[in-house]
């Protein structure tokens, strides 16, 4: 994100901050608009790098389909300022507990990349998570367009299609039954990983053709995109698209002193942080929302996840205000 889109880190408040958001993307930010609503200080973190920044539009988001990702976020920050709070170019390198307040009441240090130092009651985690593709040739060249992954962000746009699913495990065969729903010309391409007799038989029946071959590169078009996948062989399987099942991995780095607790997913898809409701976790005044938590969240979900934790939190320093007063 270009420096100008955002507060530079000069403006970082030397108070302690009700709330420090890392985080820029839906959840986050969303999370910032509730608390800046309720008259907390927020100050929200963002690298400006979402995941979805290769995509042309966000999809499936009511009242906003089509919108294009760098367009929402612009949109977001606006809101959050309206309201009072903070949004800041910069990157996390560290964030750990600090010294709590006399009467228990947590706090935190967040350093930024550039040596500037941030103190906070509450943190919100929403850095989300990264995709990492196979290593494929090819692959990462055209992730985003000809290579996509989910049917709901992307099946509307490549309907009909000749396209292929590079299967990468158990959880392929369930996507390739999704995008089938979208294209009658559908290849799945093994690639080295096991397909049992039952998901034949269904591919079959939904007329589903099987390559048991390695795929040695994903072949770029002439005019671009893609022009189809090439076997270890030296065939071309003609395709116009390509899905794939990526390993979802959360983005913790610079935050692994607030010891999150992490879990991996099934069928080795990846890892998340464990949250509890509306984003708790078992560490006293830290919330996770959006992706970094819940893998398969699309940007409604992901910005939902964010406003509930956000409520939490201000209800959280609700009390904490409330007992403070009495004592």
């Amino acid at each position: 994100m270009p420096a100008t889109s955002s507060t530079p880190t000069a403006g970082l408040p030397d108070e302690t901050v009700d709330a420090v958001v890392i985080g820029g993307g839906a959840a986050g930010l969303n999370g910032a608009l509730m608390l800046a609503r309720s008259r907390r200080s927020v100050v929200v973190i963002d690298s400006g790098t979402p995941r979805n920044a290769p995509a042309e539009g966000v999809h499936g988001l009511l009242g906003l389909d089509g919108t294009p990702p760098a367009e929402l976020l612009e949109r977001g920050r606006a809101e959050v300022r309206g309201y009072g709070g903070t949004v800041l170019s910069g990157e996390v390198i560290k964030a750990a507990a600090a010294e709590p307040a006399a009467d228990g009441d947590p706090r935190f240090t967040v350093t930024l990349a550039d040596g500037a130092t941030l103190h906070a009651r509450r943190l919100l985690v929403a850095t989300g998570l990264r995709d990492v593709l196979p290593d494929v040739p090819g692959l990462a060249e055209h992730w985003g367009h000809g290579v996509v992954h989910c049917p709901y962000c992307h099946g509307w746009e490549v309907r009909d299609e000749p396209i292929g699913v590079l299967a990468t495990g158990p959880m392929s065969v369930h996507q390739a039954l999704l995008f089938r729903q979208l294209t009658d010309d559908l290849v799945y391409f093994t690639h080295g990983t096991t397909l049992d007799d039952d998901a034949r038989a269904r591919f079959a029946a939904r007329g589903i053709r099987v390559v048991d071959a390695l795929v040695a590169e994903v072949a770029a078009a002439d005019g671009g995109g893609i022009a189809g996948v090439r076997l270890d062989d030296g065939q071309l399987v003609a395709r116009r698209v390509l899905a794939v099942a990526t390993t979802m991995l959360p983005r913790t780095e610079g935050l692994e002193d607030l010891g999150l607790p992490l879990q991996d997913l099934p069928n080795g898809m990846g890892r998340h942080v464990v949250t509890g409701t509306a984003g708790t976790t078992e560490v006293p005044g830290v919330w996770v929302a959006g992706n970094t938590a819940d893998a398969s969240a699309q940007v409604g979900a992901s910005a939902a996840a964010g406003a509930m934790a956000g409520a939490h939190i201000n209800a959280d320093l609700v009390n904490a205000d409330t007992t403070a007063a009495l004592a």
